[in-house]
Order: structure tokens, then sequence, then C-alpha cells
């Protein structure tokens, strides 16, 4: 009988009451669950904020095919309980030689490339964010702000991580303008096809 797969969705978010509660980014992490659960997925699930045991973290990590990080994009980055899990979670993954065995450098090869010793080789990594910035702020050097930069660029902080893993990366799912003008309906109604697009 064919194992079945696992994604395991992480949820950032960060609650600032009267401003920021989660229920967006809660619809998007719903909306995941529901699409994976309808292709016979197991769904694993995090939530930053209510806590998470570091070592259980890695263990959903090695369990998982696909790593779904949803997440508000606050000041440019996700919130700074996601970079306490980042340094928590793949501290432990470190020390365990688990997800990853070191930089890719070796006393035997030490001409190895930086970043190519990661054991994740075969899973997939994507974010789906929630921003106030509008879609046409990114690549376009015209824009003052990000000077052309796309949101690969933006994103490279977190992928990074996954990639030092050896995690493919996916191209991320946003939904703009969450304070003005964006159709954030339209954007959770179409999800699912990005989902099934770029990682099924």
């Amino acid at each position: 009988m064919e194992k079945s797969k696992k994604v395991l969705l992480i949820n950032t978010h960060l609650t600032y009451p009267n401003w920021t509660e989660g229920t967006l980014n809660n619809s998007f992490v719903q909306k995941a669950k529901d699409f994976f659960e309808s292709k016979g997925f197991e769904v694993l699930e995090t939530k930053v904020e209510d806590g998470y045991n570091p070592d259980e973290e890695v263990e959903k990590h090695l369990q998982a095919d696909i790593v779904i990080l949803q997440t508000l994009v606050n000041w440019f980055g996700a919130p700074w309980i996601y970079k306490k899990y980042v340094d928590e979670v793949f501290n432990s993954a470190f020390a365990s030689k688990s997800l990853l065995t070191g930089d890719g450098r070796t006393p035997e090869n030490p001409s190895a490339q930086y970043g190519s010793g990661g054991l994740m080789q075969g899973k997939k990594f994507m974010i789906s964010a929630t921003w106030n910035a509008p879609a046409e702020a990114f690549d376009n050097p015209n824009q003052k702000l990000f000077a052309g930069k796309g949101l690969t660029d933006i994103f490279l902080h977190i992928t990074s991580n996954y990639r030092f893993s050896g995690y493919e990366i996916i191209d991320s799912y946003n939904c703009f303008d969450i304070y003005r003008l964006g159709d954030m309906a339209k954007d959770i109604q179409n999800y699912p096809k990005h989902l099934e697009n770029y990682l099924l």
C-alpha cells in the first residue's frame, strides 16, 4: 500500500489586538488544509504563536513532503516569532544532523559548495504571504522602495534556510494590498489553483 504524503502548514501570524487578529492568515491555512486533505495528504500543523517543541518540529519536517509557511509580512519580513522558531528548530536539526549534515564542505572535500550539506532533497518549501504592499511595488525599477527587486529577492532570508537544507523552493503565493484595494476573497479562492499547479 502506497504511503500517504504529508504536508506541514506553519502559521506564523502574530496577533496585535485591534489591528491584526489573524483571520486572513487563518483562512489561507484552512484553504490549504482543505485542499491537501481532498488530495489524500495527511496535514501536519504548527501555529507558532501557540508554542511548539523544537525537536517535534524537526520531526514534522522530516515527515512532511511539502512545507508551507503562512505569514503576514510585518515590516518587510515574517514576524519575529518566526525567526525565533527558525533559530530553535534548525539548531535542533543541525545538532541531530537530521535535516542537514553541515554546510557541505568537509576536510575531505573543502572545495564543495557552501550550502550543499542538506538532506531534504525531493522535498518542497513554499511561502504564502499577506501584504499591505501592492503587487506593482515589485519587479519594477521605477518603484523607489524595492528598486526592481522581486518576491524571490525579498524572501531570500526565509527561503535560504530551506535551500540550505536541500529543499526545492516553490514560487510564493501572495495576497497584496490587504488594507486598501486588494480582493482577499478572490485571492483565497484562487489559492488551491496555485497549490495544484506548483506542488502536485
